[in-house]
């Protein structure tokens, strides 16, 4: 899948499956954080930031999102509410997540709850860019520091995001933020699940073929 399918339905249907798939990346990302497991790349930025500062995981999520999102539109990327939304949502879900004494108790489980809280954490972070990306509503600010980058500096996109995310890691274990398992997990498996849930939407009729499978 070379572009993904765009969510049948008018803009009220995109804007609901916009929130309704940042909801579930943040309930992604919260399964990886309670896990203990190891968290992905940006992730790891965060929690680093949330240890040094008195910013907390989900607060660190939104001020790092704002000053990705407004680099990248100096650069020259477009901004869209998808791109908006994806930067001060998340952060705001994860908060909200994190504030039940239900789900803050999950990391004391034991390692097999935990490994599957991993591995949900990877299918609802999939998932969720499925639902997100769908609504076609703009890139998130990474996604977007990724392709302006690519094309300010004539470099593959593969490329540029490997280096961004490697940048991300070393600047988050540099700040006491914790990789793991998970961290390896989330890099090789997140992938396959975005489009996975692409193509499922596509499957269950939800979503129009995406333009190169038409």
């Amino acid at each position: 899948m070379r572009a993904p399918p765009v969510l049948r339905g008018g803009i009220v249907a995109r804007l609901c499956s916009l929130v309704f798939g940042l909801a579930l990346f943040a309930a992604g990302i919260v399964a990886f954080l309670e896990s203990k497991l190891g968290l992905p790349p940006w992730d790891v930025l965060h929690q680093g930031i949330a240890q040094r500062t008195p910013l907390s995981f989900g607060e660190a999520n939104i001020v790092v999102g704002v000053a990705v999102l407004a680099f990248a539109w100096a650069l020259g990327a477009g901004v869209g509410v998808g791109t908006v939304a994806n930067a001060t949502l998340i952060g705001a879900f994860v908060i909200a997540l994190t504030s039940v004494d239900e789900v803050d108790r999950l990391s004391e489980q034991p390692l097999a709850v935990r490994v599957v809280l991993l591995v949900a954490g990877i299918v609802l972070a999939g998932l969720g860019s499925g639902f997100y990306l769908g609504a076609g509503l703009g890139a998130g600010p990474r996604d977007s520091l990724m392709v302006v980058g690519a094309e300010r500096t004539s470099t593959r996109i593969a490329v540029v995001r490997g280096g961004l995310e490697v940048s991300a890691l070393v600047a988050g274990l540099a700040l006491g933020g914790t990789a793991g398992v998970g961290t390896l997990a989330f890099a090789l498996l997140v992938g396959p699940a975005v489009e996975g849930s692409l193509w499922a939407l596509t499957r269950a009729g939800l979503a129009l073929p995406a333009p190169a499978e038409a």
